[in-house]
């Protein structure tokens, strides 16, 4: 078995994961929020965003990191030379910098000081997206 395509299955099976955590926890907090005052309801969006971002998002993301760091190595440390992998991993950095700010969100909502909009969450709902579309483009076409 090649050592390399198996860590390559990993750390794509963890980014479409984490990807698709990235894609929908902001669509919970737009029905979050626009269900306020119906504390049944709420009650049951927070234990979703919890079990959401904790036990699948969270392991995704470090497993995404992991697994891309060993194809790293296994491809050679001079890769970090190569422009394609620098904006590949540029666009990483911004996507776990997303998933905190979602995080911090998640926690808003959770203490009711939260002041987002429903709107603005459907907004930040596109960034994962425009970043997914990149990477992909950056990982197939690799630019020197």
């Amino acid at each position: 078995m090649n050592i390399y395509l198996l860590f390559k299955s990993l750390h794509l099976i963890a980014v479409i994961s984490w990807m698709a955590g990235l894609l929908y926890l902001p669509r919970i907090f737009v029905y979050h929020v626009e269900n306020l005052e119906k504390k049944e309801t709420t009650e049951i969006f927070e234990v979703m965003e919890k079990r959401l971002y904790f036990y699948i998002m969270r392991p995704a993301m470090v497993l995404t990191w992991i697994f891309g760091i060993i194809l790293i190595y296994n491809i050679g440390h001079e890769a970090i030379s190569y422009l394609w992998l620098q904006l590949k991993l540029f666009l990483v950095i911004l996507l776990t910098i997303y998933h905190e700010y979602l995080g911090k969100c998640l926690k808003s909502l959770k203490l009711k000081t939260n002041k987002r909009s429903s709107k603005f969450f459907r907004i930040i709902n596109e960034i994962p997206t425009v970043l997914l579309i990149f990477s992909v483009f950056v990982i197939i076409f690799k630019p020197l």
